[in-house]
């Protein structure tokens, strides 16, 4: 393999591996109690970027601007996979709203050092299409890659979610 000397190409290289993780997530049986672990969620994560980094479904061990303090990682992830069961089993929000809910808490703990945008889209994706059986997000038909308006919004409605409004990042993903 080649080096990568851009930002381009890495972009590239990384949409290349996502897109074989999601081509595995449409040819496996995933379900609800499998879909809602720690191991599904660093599987994925490492299926998303193993050709990218060495580190890829590894949880990050320091601290960063975003996300929780790294050794309290682990019990987060705990606390959000009960709460989504809890919400799934007792139906207390519609499922778009779950899988929102469920994306924003995890993107909010920054279980990686890097990719938990997009594995937090995917693993909505996921929620939505295995656990109740609904179409997936259209995410604005964008990765959010490039700073751009698109990103702009996304990154405006993740503000209004961190506030308690969930419902722009539900419109967002929905758009």
């Amino acid at each position: 393999m080649s080096s990568i000397t851009t930002q381009k190409e890495l972009d590239e290289f990384e949409q290349l591996n996502i897109e074989k993780a999601v081509e595995w997530t449409i040819h496996t049986n995933l379900k609800t109690e499998k879909i809602l672990t720690e191991k599904f969620i660093r599987n994925l994560h490492k299926k998303m970027y193993g050709d990218v980094w060495k580190w890829a479904g590894e949880f990050r061990r320091s601290n960063k601007n975003l996300g929780i303090p790294w050794n309290q990682i682990g019990v987060e992830l705990k606390k959000l996979i009960d709460d989504t069961k809890y919400w799934i089993e007792h139906n207390v929000f519609k499922p778009d709203e779950i899988a929102i809910r469920f994306k924003h808490r995890i993107v909010a703990i920054h279980c990686f050092p890097n990719g938990n945008g997009r594995h937090s889209r995917l693993m909505a994706d996921i929620i939505m299409e295995s656990i109740f059986k609904e179409e997936i997000f259209s995410w604005n038909k964008s990765n959010m890659v490039k700073a751009d308006e698109t990103r702009k919004a996304y990154i405006s409605a993740l503000k209004n979610a961190d506030q308690g409004d969930i419902n722009p990042l539900i419109d967002f993903a929905k758009h």
